[in-house]
């Protein structure tokens, strides 16, 4: 071989590698930010990768995760969620409320059945009557936040005798060492993540956000396929109220208040586009996990917790910032 053909040999094993490191980096990135994390903080607090610090955390963020995993799925489908937060509030107040008036298991159905119609709201309104999904959601969270207040009469709501119902094993139970949230968590995580990627009503979610005119062209219904979103999404905050009512065992008329912002941080964070069609469910749970243990590393360290919300902004403007980068990298690549 002669050196010229050595140096061409060469440069096309570095190009190689380069483009392996790079792909690695887009697919995996996420995960690796969160090792950074997580050794960054344990270097300045000794508690951090406590067995005891990690549990709670993960606890801590189960709630949002389980919200963040349905509204993953409406965001995958190129839509938006912003009414969790007071869905959330109007879902807690519900089940607590009608605890002690029509038993744990009827107040579960009602709750569940209520939060659906709500999810079934959003998803007539913009799967079928292809209203925008932001306006529509935002309208939405003033509306339930609103009916919240009407319902309780601007007082909060408590469980009478706390100590004499199985409601709490949601919020505070464990099963064989682990808290019953972390369990919620991780089932809806891994049934939510196995649909999207092993079944054709995922692909077909991909195909809606990715590209809303060839799915339609393809045979897809766009707008069965946009409600069944908010109704997964429903859901998942229905489990959510569950957790936070249970755990709590009472609940205050804006319990659910900022929580959209927290769950779009994860959401975001953990790679998914706000342009549709691309994303990840186990990605959005490390996403979620990432702003948990950072919220958690700044109060071990001694920050205000406001501090939490600016660092979350922070998140948030940054994480846009390099996903409108990365569209526009695959738009000028697919028309050069």
């Amino acid at each position: 071989m002669t050196p010229i053909e050595q140096a061409e040999s060469i440069s096309s094993k570095l190009k190689l590698n380069r483009v392996s490191l790079k792909n690695f980096l887009t697919t995996q990135g996420i995960l690796i930010v969160f090792i950074i994390c997580l050794a960054g903080f344990s270097m300045f607090s000794d508690r951090f990768l406590s067995e005891e610090n990690i549990m709670t955390v993960i606890r801590q963020a189960s709630m949002i995760g389980i919200i963040a995993i349905g509204v993953t799925v409406v965001i995958i489908g190129g839509n938006l969620d912003l009414s969790v937060g007071s869905m959330l509030s109007f879902a807690t107040v519900l089940v607590v409320d009608l605890h002690d008036k029509i038993g744990p298991t009827n107040a579960i159905i009602v709750m569940f059945a209520m939060t659906l119609l709500i999810g079934a709201i959003n998803g007539l309104l913009i799967g079928y009557m292809k209203l925008n999904s932001l306006i529509v959601t935002l309208a939405m969270l003033s509306a339930i936040q609103g009916i919240t207040l009407i319902y309780t009469g601007g007082q909060n709501v408590d469980i009478a005798n706390q100590d004499a119902t199985w409601f709490a094993v949601f919020g505070r139970g464990f099963v064989g060492g682990i808290a019953v949230p972390i369990l919620m968590f991780a089932v809806l995580a891994l049934c939510v993540h196995f649909v999207m990627r092993y079944t054709s009503y995922g692909r077909r979610i991909f195909a809606i956000g990715g590209n809303p005119t060839a799915a339609v062209y393809s045979g897809i219904r766009k707008s069965r396929c946009v409600f069944t979103t908010y109704m997964i999404s429903a859901f998942s905050v229905g489990c959510a109220a569950l957790v936070l009512g249970s755990r709590v065992m009472g609940s205050q008329n804006n319990v659910g208040q900022g929580y959209e912002l927290l769950v779009l941080a994860g959401i975001i964070l953990g790679g998914t586009s706000l342009m549709g069609g691309a994303g990840s469910v186990w990605k959005t749970v490390i996403g979620v996990l990432i702003l948990g243990f950072i919220q958690n590393g700044l109060l071990l360290l001694g920050y205000p917790y406001y501090t939490q919300w600016l660092v979350t902004w922070v998140i948030i403007i940054v994480a846009v910032w390099l996903d409108l980068a990365n569209q526009r990298k695959r738009l000028f690549t697919s028309h050069s």
